[in-house]
Parts: structure tokens; C-alpha cells; sequence
């Protein structure tokens, strides 16, 4: 099938991707002329895993092609996919400007028969508000549906590739058979495709990372309830997810959910619910209780150094959101560096992939080392922010040579607190007891 994505964003750029894996042929459109030119040049501007081998390997076998000009890309293509940013505007609701902006000149565009799916996370009434844009100036007959991304960060190919299921909003019977066809290989297996109507699969995706985001928000006012009665967190995560109905994952207590999805989605949800007259409680908190836990590790801190940080030297591991992205959208570890800093501490950073991100947001008000250990010199402290692999089984014995003294505060709590206990370290992680030297 001929495919156009509009947008190369996370998702945009995925989703064109693994479609040409498939054997389809992909145009992707973007405005911005020189993203596009480096990724015609197989430059790829994203990290996540396995992204690349694919990225390049369709680039040269001619499947997937890039563009600035729209009416190039939807010209052959009778499936389009709307993969454009929605910002959380100052009221937390999604801005669609982007969305229907397209639309509009699509409605121009089209000439004949076209699937435009928003594959965008997007508010319910978004497919009939892009369908009204189109119809404005189309003289043709199209359709529009809702496709909602369910992506991983650090995961996303293989999300895609093997989807759990596939949510398709349509009431359309010609679409539904192109939308049958065109993920048929992706489900080989069995894995089921949803179809329902528009709104309901456009409310599926805000529900998902809504309950996710209040599970990890649970867990971790679980963590900071354990610290003050005396148990451990990681005891009662394997004791409640050990049942079914709750399953295993997302129950890591940590310092907060960040990154591009839950934190716009919760207030895009937040917001959806107050337009149509309902206070949804339950995500208030949890936004609330995120706010706070994204900076309750500097409590901790302040705690051991006597509330006094003022030129204390931090070694700081992890600035992306979650391990195997260079995302930092939301990431707990800015907001920390920003209390760091606002209390007279300083501090030395070190992320496999992020760093590079931080400095167009952070520039040089802390210092970037070359690798983990590097980070540790002449630091008073290590702080985790993030769990990457790499730091899950350090040498110990090479933190202790470098750091002034062994002092360790973990926000992902990758440590047996017993363990540390016998190596003599200060080891201060989330809902556990602290190991004292």
C-alpha cells in the first residue's frame, strides 16, 4: 500500500517506518527542511532501539521517502496518517493547531477517495472537528478515523511490530476493510484489532496512560506511607502483583512518571472532563502527587546535609525520562537539577543518550561528564535519577575510590538495600529503609 505520515515526530517517525518494514511504501512530510534533508541522507533525529536498523535499511531499498511538500506526499498515498504534536496548552488542554492546519489543506488537496487517520493523541470530538476542516474545501468523499499510537519509549518497534491490540474508531465500512488489510501482518498471531466508534477509541488512548499514570502514582504514595510506618515497598509490590487483577507491572516506586505521554494525557483527560461539567478527582491527585515526588529525593537530601546544600557537589545519573530514550520531556532529573541549583548545590551530569538534550534546555549551569564514573569526581553525593542498564551493577568499589564519601541517593531504587548496608555505603532509595553507614 501507499502510505503518507504527516509529521516525523516519535510517533510519526515509527509508525512510517515500521509500515515500510512491512513492504509498504511510505512518504513521510515535514516542514522542517532540514530534519527532512538529513533523514533522506539516513540520518535518523530520535533515539530508540532498533529504530535505526529498519530507518535504513527501507531508506535503501527505496520504501520509505521524505519530504517538505504535502501534495507530494498524499498525491498516490490513500492512506494518510496525521502524526502531528498536540501540546498541552496553559489550561492543560491538547492544542489541535497542528491537527487542523493540516486538515484545512488536505481539504484542498484531495482529489480523490482518502483514509486520514489521527494517529496523534487527540481529545474525543478531535475526528469530527479534522472531518469538518476537510469538508470545508473537499469535494470528494473521504473518511476520517482514529488510530491511537500505545508506544513505548525504548519499546516502540516492537509495540508496533507486535501490538497487544490494535484500536481502530471508525463506523465505516470501506475504511475498515483498508484498516483490516493494512495491520494484517501485524497481527498474525492472533493479537486482536478493536474496532469502535471515533470517540470511544479516541477516550481509549487518554484512558490507558490515565490508569497507568495513577498506578505508578499509587505506588508511589505506597513508598512514601512505607517510610514512615517501617516496610518496604518492595515487598508489598511483589505481594500485590502476584494478583492478577492488579499484574506485575507499573509498580516500581520511584520519583514520578515524566516523558512525552502520561503528564500531557492526564491534563488533556483533567481538561476533557471539566469541559463536559465532570470534576475527575482521581486525576487531579495524581497530578498533584506527581508534581511533588518528581523532587522528593532533594528532601532527602536537604534531610542528610542538614538542610544545607549550599556548595555541596551532586553526581548526577540519568537525565532522561526512562532508560533507553533520549527524551527528557517532563523528566523528574530537570526538575531536580532546578532545586539543586536553587539551593547552592552543583552538579555533574551523565546520560548515555540525553545529555545533548539537556544542554539546549539546561545550557552550562551544571557541568556533563564523559561517562558514570567521570561524573563522581569531586562530588559529595551520587544521585539516580534514571535506570539505565549500565547503572544497575556498577563497581562499587571504583564509586567508592571517587566519591568523597559514600553517600548514595537512588530515586529508582536499583540496590538491595542489604546489599549496601554491607559495602558501608549512606544508601537513601524510595520506600525502603534507609542503609546507614
Amino acid at each position: 500500500m501507499n502510505i503518507a505520515v504527516v509529521g516525523t515526530g516519535y510517533v510519526g517517525l515509527v509508525t512510517g517506518t515500521c509500515f515500510s518494514e512491512m513492504g509498504n511504501h511510505v512518504v513521510c512530510v515535514d516542514i522542517d527542511k532540514e530534519k527532512v534533508e538529513k533523514m533522506r541522507n539516513g540520518v535518523i533525529p530520535i533515539y530508540e532501539p532498533h529504530l535505526d536498523v529498519i530507518f535504513e535499511r527501507n531508506i535503501k531499498q527505496g520504501r520509505l521517502k521524505f519530504t517538505t511538500d504535502l501534495a507530494e506526499a498524499i498525491k498516490n498515498a490513500p492512506i494518510i496518517f496525521l502524526a502531528l504534536p498536540t501540546p498541552p496548552g496553559e489550561d492543560g488542554s491538547a492544542d489541535l493547531s497542528y491537527v487542523l492546519g493540516v486538515a484545512n489543506k488536505l481539504g484542498e488537496l484531495i482529489t480523490d477517495y482518502k483514509i486520514v487517520i489521527n494517529k496523534s493523541t487527540v481529545p474525543v470530538g478531535t475526528a469530527e472537528k479534522v472531518r469538518n476542516a476537510i469538508a470545508a474545501n473537499c469535494k470528494v468523499e473521504f473518511d476520517v478515523i482514529s488510530n491511537p499510537e500505545f508506544l513505548r519509549e525504548g519499546y516502540a518497534v516492537d509495540d508496533f511490530m507486535k501490538p497487544d491490540r490494535v484500536v481502530i474508531g471508525t463506523q465505516s465500512e470501506r475504511a475498515k476493510k483498508v484498516m483490516t488489510e493494512l495491520y494484517g501482518p501485524f497481527v498474525r498471531q492472533g493479537n486482536p484489532i478493536y474496532f469502535m466508534d471515533e470517540r470511544s477509541a479516541e477516550l481509549t488512548k487518554y484512558a490507558a496512560n490515565a490508569f497507568l499514570a495513577t498506578k505508578i502514582t499509587f505506588m508511589n504514595e505506597i513508598a512514601n506511607l512505607c517510610e514512615r510506618v517501617g516496610a518496604n515497598v518492595d515487598s508489598i509490590r511483589i505481594g500485590i502483583g502476584s494478583d492478577a487483577r492488579i499484574g506485575k507491572r507499573f509498580l516500581f516506586a520511584g520519583i514520578g512518571y515524566g516523558g512525552s505521554c502520561f503528564p500531557k494525557d492526564v491534563q488533556a483527560l483533567a481538561r476533557t472532563s471539566q469541559d463536559f461539567g465532570y470534576d475527575f478527582k482521581v486525576l487531579t491527585s495524581v497530578m498533584d502527587v506527581n508534581e511533588k515526588q518528581k523532587t522528593i529525593i532533594v528532601d532527602k537530601m536537604k534531610a542528610y546535609y542538614n538542610n544545607d546544600l549550599k556548595g555541596k557537589h551532586i553526581a548526577l545519573w540519568g537525565l532522561a525520562f526512562k532508560p533507553d530514550t533520549d527524551d527528557i520531556r517532563e523528566a523528574p532529573a530537570l526538575y531536580i537539577i532546578n532545586d539543586l541549583l536553587e539551593a547552592g548545590a552543583t552538579v555533574t551530569a551523565f546520560d548515555p543518550e540525553a545529555m545533548n538534550n539537556v544542554k539546549k534546555v539546561v545550557g552550562d549551569k551544571i557541568n556533563y561528564a564523559a561517562d558514570e564514573y567521570a561524573a563522581l569526581e569531586n562530588a559529595d553525593c551520587l544521585l539516580i535519577a534514571t535506570e539505565w542498564g549500565i547503572f544497575r551493577t556498577p563497581e562499587f568499589d571504583r564509586i567508592e575510590k571517587t566519591l568523597k564519601a559514600k553517600v548514595i541517593f537512588d530515586g529508582r531504587n536499583l540496590y538491595e538495600t542489604s546489599r549496601m548496608k554491607e559495602l558501608g555505603y549512606y544508601y537513601s532509595s524510595m520506600g525502603r529503609e534507609v542503609a546507614a553507614q
